[in-house]
């Protein structure tokens, strides 16, 4: 099977997310740059970032690819919902575009079959399918999808975790051993370079790290829980 060949250069690499939360300090896009510039020299593969502003600001920042997402809202499809949200990503400068491979209703009425079509058909960027069960990532490689990744299979955000809970090496192993040709991508709770390596061994085409590295509130916490 012949990839691409930004896929092929995150190929046992680590893709890391920038990413601050609303109302937090550090949610503004040239922080959010500054700091995946840091990554890069850090040896980051990619940068994985939501928001227009971030993806524009990180896009002039750094020389590797950029994974780029529109988060609208925070139930049901809200990472890249629309086909309007990827266009947009798009235009930021996106190499990558992330959106959520579910089978749940979106809010423009697409599948997420057509919203694919439809951005092939618009443009030549690569494409993310963020999955949360097995079946999302066989419907993300029947659809073609440049990349497909665990993102969503803990169904609950990162900075709602410990650093004791670990990324879903079960449906990574599962996704890997059905799809030993496809680019599947862990990425969830990696929070050690432990986390890291056991997704690597399990077949991961690549490693997403984000909270674990760039939101010092929850490593703060992390270390606070710890000494308590």
């Amino acid at each position: 099977m012949a990839h691409h060949p930004l896929v092929e250069s995150l190929r046992g690499k680590l893709i890391v997310s920038v990413q601050a939360y609303p109302g937090e300090p550090l949610r503004h896009p040239e922080t959010m740059a500054q700091m995946a510039r840091a990554c890069e020299l850090g040896g980051a593969a990619a940068i994985r970032c939501q928001g227009l502003s971030d993806i524009a600001a990180i896009k002039g920042r750094v020389e590797i690819p950029v994974i780029g997402l529109w988060k609208e809202g925070h139930e049901g499809v809200y990472i890249t919902p629309t086909l309007r949200h990827a266009m947009a990503c798009v235009h930021a400068g996106a190499d990558v575009v992330a959106l959520d491979a579910t089978d749940r209703p979106r809010p423009d009425g697409r599948t997420f079959e057509e919203t694919v079509e439809a951005i092939r058909a618009a443009s030549d960027v690569l494409i993310m399918a963020d999955c949360m069960t097995i079946e999302d990532i066989r419907r993300g490689v029947a659809a073609g999808c440049d990349l497909v990744s665990t993102t969503l299979s803990h169904n609950k955000a990162a900075i709602d975790t410990t650093m004791d809970d670990g990324p879903d090496i079960p449906i990574l192993t599962q996704a890997v051993s059905e799809f030993p040709d496809a680019a599947i991508i862990c990425e969830g709770h990696v929070h050690t370079p432990a986390d890291a390596r056991a997704a690597m061994d399990a077949g991961a085409w690549a490693v997403v790290s984000g909270t674990a590295i760039t939101h010092p509130t929850s490593i703060t916490s992390w270390f606070v829980d710890a000494i308590k």
